[in-house]
């Protein structure tokens, strides 16, 4: 059985004597137009990388009558074209021969340990959410391409840095970028976020984003409402916390938004617990958008974006929701459940959460009216300490949820 033979090409883009004996004697070779020179100069019969569908047609009927080298960057298993290869024409056809990578390369020019970060791809495809994947760990490689590039991502990151007045955050940040890795023309750039955001740069790149860790050791889900930065009474209860973000059902990603977030509590435990969410918090009080500000930065919940504006018209412009949490309404309840009825994804959830007797009255009907089917759970909370024996109850609470 013929086979293809799955070759990474190193920084520097030159092969070994084996690597290349082993080109030559394959019966043609496919390579992206970055290595068409180095293939050029090991055999005559060459096929482009792209496009990449005809391509492997074309290397499926060659596999009948000779082997296929197939020349990738670094180690093709590593973020590379070795998972679709092996997808398309299975393990027992391939052999693989990895190189060293562009991560393992750039870190040792970066004089930087790389079996402590967190490596992240953003190479063809976009990702809104990108300055709060790497925000939320304290080292991150990242793999690059002309939209998602060293400055862009760099501006990214300042962005939200400053949407939460986070200025130690900000200034905390070191940044490595390695251009052209191997290359007679390679650069290295050390510098902050401040000073990469407005750099031009090659596009081979790969980039390295380290800080110290600056958040405490808080629980991942169960913050304490005394530890939760809020105005007085305003906040969901813990008990209530829980129970509203059971019910919300939260997708492990996804868009979810709270509307009259308050001091932004549910979105905090959602941001904690679904790291991979794109939240928004909906408010329009400048005391509580700023105990919003201030719990992001206490809390390190990057991927929340937090809205200042009234329900429904700052919703407008936001992406279509997975989940909704309505947890103050201003008096624009029916408007604002029905611009969220109109917006919910399929298989979408909406959580209403009322204590005085009007909101929980008009939000089933507005719900149901919507074409949603309607649940009710009402909840008291009662809380004692041993062995004192003091106990305090809370006003009911009634917890409203509309599925699609």
């Amino acid at each position: 059985m013929y086979k293809i033979f799955l070759i990474g090409v190193p920084p520097g883009d030159q092969l070994g004597a084996a690597e290349r004996h082993l080109v030559s004697a394959c019966g043609c070779v496919v390579s992206s137009e970055r290595y068409h020179q180095l293939a050029a100069e090991l055999h005559h019969d060459l096929l482009p990388m792209t496009p990449i569908q005809e391509t492997f047609g074309t290397i499926e009927e060659r596999l009948a009558s000779m082997d296929v080298a197939v020349l990738a960057s670094g180690d093709p298993l590593f973020f590379g074209i070795g998972r679709t290869l092996i997808n398309r024409f299975g393990p027992e056809r391939l052999e693989i021969i990895p190189a060293l990578s562009a991560m393992q390369y750039a870190c040792g020019r970066f004089k930087e340990t790389w079996d402590d970060a967190v490596l992240l791809s953003f190479h063809g495809r976009r990702d809104d959410t990108l300055a709060a994947r790497i925000m939320r760990h304290v080292k991150v490689f990242c793999f690059t391409d002309r939209t998602n590039s060293p400055a862009v991502i760099a501006q990214a990151v300042i962005d939200t840095c400053r949407a939460i007045e986070d200025d130690e955050l900000l200034a905390a940040y070191t940044v490595w970028v390695g251009e052209n890795l191997g290359q007679a023309d390679e650069k290295i750039t050390r510098g902050g976020l401040a000073e990469i955001a407005p750099g031009e740069f090659s596009d081979l790149n790969v980039m390295l984003l380290s800080r110290p860790v600056l958040q405490g050791s808080e629980p991942i889900f169960g913050l304490p409402e005394k530890e939760i930065s809020h105005s007085r009474g305003l906040i969901t209860k813990d008990e209530v916390r829980a129970a509203t973000l059971h019910q919300l059902r939260l997708p492990a990603q996804g868009v979810f938004w709270d509307i009259g977030a308050g001091s932004g509590s549910i979105s905090l435990e959602a941001a904690r617990l679904n790291p991979e969410l794109t939240i928004y918090a909906v408010e329009r009080h400048p005391d509580e958008l700023a105990n919003i500000r201030a719990n992001c930065r206490k809390f390190g919940a990057y991927n929340i974006t937090i809205i200042a504006g009234v329900a429904p018209q700052a919703l407008f412009n936001l992406p279509d929701p997975d989940r909704v949490f309505v947890g103050g309404g201003g008096g624009n309840l029916a408007g604002i459940i029905a611009t969220v009825a109109t917006r919910l994804k399929d298989d979408g959830r909406v959580v209403v959460n009322g204590v005085i007797e009007k909101t929980r009255t008009a939000a089933p009907r507005l719900l149901h009216d919507q074409g949603l089917q309607v649940s009710i759970t009402e909840i008291t909370i009662r809380r004692s300490k041993y062995p004192a024996g003091d106990q305090t109850t809370m006003n009911p609470i009634a917890i409203m949820v509309g599925k699609r």
